[in-house]
């Protein structure tokens, strides 16, 4: 059983896409990043860094105690290696797969992340700011277009490079981009889109939340974190 701690974020929807295309067997545990339950003991146990998402295997591979692990990218190579499923063992697509993935979790995520913090969050607009992260979102999706020129999925089979890359196209107009600048981005988007994983997946954040991550009386728990702030829990 896959002990799986979730909010209803792009880093979070990656993880239940994993879950859901194959079948693994899992608990979902929401912890309310609006709320500050993320600042809990017990979730800094398993997720030092406070962030989603986090899982528990209560029954590894090893037969030994459960493991723990947190960063969406370890969980996804991890639950993997686990099932062998969407990870090749072949050493030369397996790098293209791991490669990809990290090219997400390195430029795509955080570059998009800043995106919605200045475009969306921030108390200020910031015209430099917005259109540095604006300009660099376009540039990681003119590279993934022409990734996609000649393949269907990014590394060639789908595979967890997709479902990590994903779950950050998803929210494009709010990143200020227009998909019919990028066609072959758009197909792979509408292509994953229409997986029955994928739609159960978001099916299943929207049952958990249906309001906005980000409000008046959360931004000052998701913005102004600090160090210090860490230790007093």
């Amino acid at each position: 059983m896959i002990d799986l701690y979730y909010w209803t974020t792009p880093n979070g929807h990656k993880i239940t896409i994993f879950l859901e295309e194959t079948g693994l067997p899992y608990r979902l545990l929401p912890v309310n990043i609006s709320a500050g339950e993320q600042f809990k003991p017990e979730f800094l146990a398993i997720a030092p860094n406070n962030r989603i998402p986090a899982i528990v295997d209560t029954e590894p591979a090893d037969g030994g105690d459960p493991i723990s692990l947190f960063e969406s990218g370890a969980i996804l190579e991890y639950l993997a290696d686990k099932t062998g499923q969407f990870l090749p063992q072949d050493v030369r697509a397996r790098t293209e797969v791991m490669q990809w993935l990290f090219w997400q979790m390195g430029g795509l995520g955080p570059m998009a992340g800043q995106n919605h913090h200045f475009v969306q969050y921030a108390p200020e607009q910031l015209p430099y700011a917005i259109e540095r992260y604006v300009k660099e979102t376009h540039r990681l999706y003119g590279v993934l277009n022409k990734r996609l020129t000649d393949r269907p999925f990014i590394a060639g089979e789908y595979s967890i490079a997709d479902m990590a890359c994903y779950p950050w196209i998803v929210p494009y107009e709010r990143q200020r981009q227009n998909l019919e600048e990028f066609p072959h981005l758009k197909r792979w988007f509408e292509r994953l889109q229409a997986r029955p994983a994928i739609e159960r997946a978001y099916a299943l954040a929207g049952r958990i939340n249906s309001t906005p991550t980000v409000n008046d009386q959360s931004r000052s728990v998701l913005f102004n974190q600090t160090g210090a702030h860490l230790q007093e829990k």
